[in-house]
């Protein structure tokens, strides 16, 4: 079983997740905080599995509580949930560690199969938000490359490029012509050497750095294919 605490200021919106989630197999939802500061304390209790947090909220907000999660240990992933796509607060979010975020208002499908990816160690976006909308906030501060790029080798800087883009480890499988299970490793070897909490971080990290843009043409891209 997934075990899974929600948190959000609004009652209503914590009982609707928490029964959404709650009738899914495979998740069990353990708790529901009220604030971020209720967050990080029941996460402590409860040791969670998986997070879904609003971001806004009274006494701590959800990115200081989403800080304080991804400290702990073992340390749950956290999906950060917000009314607006142009949550201003979203990068922030992000940057913090999630692995993810959803529209509260988004397809409730989203939510169940957002837990699992986040279980297995990926990152889920809503698919409402543009790549343009994404690439805003990826590239809020951009950097030039950093000395820690020339540790990758060429195949995982390829790899780091498909996951700007995206993709699933099988479909970077597909593009590369290698095996998921290679994947996998150059996908933890990417995270490690640039000391990022997970894929989403890691897709921020190629739009900021400048290994690709939105009008970059995306190899799985039919339109992109000669």
């Amino acid at each position: 079983m997934i075990r899974v605490l929600v948190a959000d200021d609004q009652e209503a919106v914590r009982d609707g997740l928490a029964m959404l989630l709650g009738a899914e197999p495979d998740i069990d939802v353990v708790g529901a905080a009220v604030d971020g500061a209720d967050l990080v304390a029941l996460a402590r209790r409860r040791r969670p599995d998986v997070v879904l947090t609003d971001i806004r909220m009274p006494r701590m907000d959800g990115v200081a509580a989403i800080r304080r999660l991804v400290a702990l240990d073992p340390a749950p992933a956290v999906i950060a949930l917000t009314t607006f796509d142009t949550d201003e607060h979203l990068f922030g979010a992000l940057q913090a560690g999630a692995v993810g975020f959803l529209l509260k208002d988004g397809d409730d499908e989203l939510f169940a199969r957002a837990v699992r990816t986040a279980h297995a160690g990926g990152g889920l976006i809503d698919p409402q938000v543009t790549p343009r909308l994404v690439h805003r906030f990826a590239t809020t501060s951009p950097r030039p490359p950093g000395r820690e790029l020339d540790r990758l080798t060429d195949r995982e800087t390829e790899v780091l490029r498909c996951l700007g883009f995206g993709h699933s480890n099988a479909r970077i499988a597909e593009l590369l012509a290698v095996s998921p299970g290679t994947v996998k490793v150059h996908v933890e070897r990417v995270l490690a050497k640039l000391g990022l909490s997970g894929r989403v971080q890691a897709a921020l990290y190629a739009h900021r750095h400048g290994l690709l843009t939105w009008a970059d043409r995306d190899p799985a891209d039919p339109a992109g294919e000669s």
